[in-house]
């Protein structure tokens, strides 16, 4: 991670399975709550809870853009992302 305060990060719950997209300004404790079943009822539901990519920004309005442009991405391209990021575990993530 670079030294932005801001981060889009995604999730995913298993190999080309389900896939969350999300922002935050800490990480890790977005992370814990998610894994707690707090942090959003999608991912606790659909049991999303393998952080993959994470990217920093500096600003909220950037983070929040990207996380937009990432959500309307189509699935395969955000495949290609992470494993991309991930080139040893493409076959057990995503």
């Amino acid at each position: 991670m670079s030294t932005g305060s801001y981060y889009v990060y995604i999730l995913a719950s298993r190999h080309h399975g389900t896939i969350y997209v999300g922002v935050t300004n800490d990480v890790r404790a977005r992370f814990e709550l998610h894994r707690s079943g707090r942090g959003s009822k999608f991912v606790h539901r659909y049991k999303v809870f393998r952080l993959v990519h994470v990217e920093a920004l500096a600003t909220p309005q950037e983070a929040i853009a990207r996380e937009k442009q990432l959500k309307f991405w189509q699935c395969d391209w955000k495949i290609k992302l992470i494993e991309r990021e991930n080139p040893d575990d493409r076959a057990g993530l995503i």
